[in-house]
């Protein structure tokens, strides 16, 4: 049931939380399905309701400072470099847990992923909570992050009770994720805070392959973020594939091809690449949602955050090859 973010119906998806309940929540990035972090029962709610594997890990969301020091062991200056320049914002960290983090929620690992989400309701909800929540995106797990409470009541209508709407996500793709050790700064994942953002604060940033089986944070799996019909780049196509059947277009800014499509939508007009990454995922759910056979997508440059675009855009494809 999608409600109001008032601050009685935050009390109120806290207090579901705190009994061991599941509540869909906005953040800057996508709407989340948060448990309480430190309780593995709520936090086995969560895999379910996605159908989501049990050895990829979640993200715990917290408040404050306090709060992370009691979760993990920091053990270089590098980390609180990243928190002075990107928190609160889209940014998850991977550092050494504490006993206190369920293993439910780093899937066995010696590690947790860790956020502080800007959004004023993600904050509120967490703050009511007094505990951290443990929130991977909130849609069934494989397929279309969601950017509105609407796009979370199509997926997990059945699995929640509680959907609070907080609007269109900002930032409209997950959070960057980084691991910190002492050898440097790895990016795991690309998101809401780019390669280069990240470089401007640290010496040393290696990208690390994400396309592994044991993954350590969230959105490092081969296939994943794919809409429930195919996609694929226009650049791979041939005609026989598309001869006589209902095409969806996704461009980030004007469509050169003389492909006909029944529906096509831009991703920026202007090319603005912050608004391109907003309007990503709602743009390919309303083209899942217009009976088309096939969603053709042009590729996009890949700097800044359309490194991020194109890492969901081509583990989307990798659904259907």
């Amino acid at each position: 049931m999608i409600i109001d973010s008032t601050k009685e119906n935050i009390k109120k998806a806290a207090e579901e939380i705190i009994a061991g309940g599941i509540v869909a929540f906005p953040t800057e990035n996508v709407y989340g399905l948060g448990a309480d972090g430190l309780n593995p029962t709520a936090v086995a709610k969560i895999f379910e309701a996605k159908q989501r594997p049990t050895f990829n890990p979640l993200i715990l969301h917290i408040a404050s400072r306090d709060q992370l020091k009691e979760l993990v062991s920091i053990e270089n200056d590098k980390v609180y470099n990243l928190i002075n320049a990107f928190w609160p914002g889209p940014l998850t960290i991977v550092l050494p847990k504490k006993d206190i983090v369920p293993d439910i929620v780093t899937a066995g690992n010696t590690t947790v992923a860790v956020r502080m989400p800007q959004h004023p309701i993600a904050k509120a909800l967490i703050e009511a909570c007094g505990r951290p929540i443990a929130a991977p995106s909130a849609n069934q797990f494989g397929f279309l992050s969601p950017t509105t409470a609407a796009h979370v009541e199509k997926q997990l209508s059945n699995k929640v009770n509680i959907i609070l709407d907080g609007g269109k996500s900002d930032v409209g793709v997950e959070s960057t994720i980084v691991e910190v050790t002492n050898d440097g700064v790895f990016l795991l994942r690309h998101g809401g805070i780019s390669l280069e953002q990240l470089k401007d604060v640290c010496d040393f940033v290696e990208v690390r392959d994400t396309n592994i089986d044991k993954p350590n944070a969230p959105g490092q799996l081969f296939q994943h973020y794919a809409p429930s019909i195919p996609l694929k780049f226009i650049s791979e196509i041939n005609e026989a594939e598309i001869k006589g059947r209902r095409l969806g277009g996704l461009f980030l800014k004007e469509n050169n091809s003389e492909i006909e499509f029944e529906q096509v939508e831009f991703l920026s007009k202007a090319g603005d690449m912050r608004e391109a990454a907003t309007n990503l995922f709602s743009h390919l759910h309303n083209l899942e949602n217009n009976n088309l056979d096939l969603i053709l997508v042009e590729p996009i440059e890949e700097k800044g955050l359309g490194i991020a675009i194109m890492d969901r855009l081509v583990k989307a494809t990798n659904r259907y090859k």
